[in-house]
């Protein structure tokens, strides 16, 4: 397909019998939007793989896709950089929810604080994995972006925050460069927006950074409604019950559509830009 189009995929999937494809949390939240008598009308039976890679997805939206399709959902986490990383089932992640999964054999998990101490099981850290192979990460022509990839050789971070439960099962909770230092605090957009997604009347929600004469940075929250007389009073309310103080959005603005780059991941850069002066 010259452009993603979710009534256009499932045609696709029925007229060519398709078996397997790779799809990001964003075409299965439009295949999700498709009226259910439109889309359980396409015969998708041929699938017998769906790779889910790309973004995080938040919980409902594969939750309801494995219900759909089966359990077809392989999710894959990993970067170009270094390949897959881990990797989970559907049969799996069911059991272990938000998961990406176990890491494959050639790789360990190792979570680190700020001053790179590993930190205990289920504690939230900066991501890194054990290569066993030794060789970690290399950035063509970049020596310096290698080495910053790196705590000691063979042992590279893909710049995201998580954790890892007593099963062995990786959690992502964020990246480290999309962190907001807000009065001196920390704070996390992925996990804010994971609350924001649950909030009745809010379809997708991105969290960024904004300049803050007093705070440094505070948190603009850019929500995509699917309840118009859904208002900012209302998403306050609803995340105050989940969130502390300090991570609750200061402030809000409704947009039509979400940034995203051509396979539909969202663009915070461009968010942050168009966003800077709110």
């Amino acid at each position: 397909m010259k452009q993603f189009t979710a009534l256009g995929a499932l045609q696709a999937i029925q007229r060519y019998g398709i078996t397997g494809t790779t799809m990001v949390p964003t075409h299965f939240s439009r295949l999700l939007d498709v009226p259910n008598e439109v889309r359980t009308a396409c015969d998708v039976s041929s699938l017998t793989l769906l790779d889910h890679t790309g973004s995080s997805c938040p919980v409902a939206v594969k939750e309801a896709m494995i219900n759909w399709m089966g359990p077809i959902l392989v999710d894959r986490y990993g970067g170009t950089e270094a390949g897959t990383v881990c990797t989970i089932t559907s049969l799996e992640w069911l059991q272990y929810k938000g998961s990406a999964g176990k890491c494959l054999p050639r790789f360990s998990a190792h979570v680190v604080d700020d001053n790179d101490v590993e930190v205990p099981i289920g504690q939230v850290g900066r991501l890194y994995f054990i290569d066993h192979s030794g060789e970690g990460v290399v950035y063509l022509n970049a020596p310096e972006k290698t080495a910053a990839a790196h705590i000691r050789p063979g042992v590279f971070t893909l710049g995201d925050l998580g954790y890892v439960n007593a099963e062995g099962y990786v959690f992502v909770t964020g990246r480290t460069a999309d962190t907001v230092v807000s009065g001196g605090v920390n704070l996390y957009p992925a996990e804010i927006e994971r609350v924001l997604l649950d909030c009745p009347g809010v379809h997708e929600a991105a969290v960024v950074g904004v300049p803050d004469i007093e705070m440094g940075e505070s948190l603009l929250a850019c929500i995509v409604r699917d309840d118009a007389e859904l208002n900012e009073a209302d998403i306050i309310l609803f995340a105050r019950e989940v969130l502390a103080g300090p991570k609750v959005p200061r402030k809000f603005v409704f947009v039509e559509e979400l940034p995203r780059n051509p396979v539909g991941k969202l663009d915070r850069k461009v968010l942050r830009e168009m966003h800077a002066k709110n």
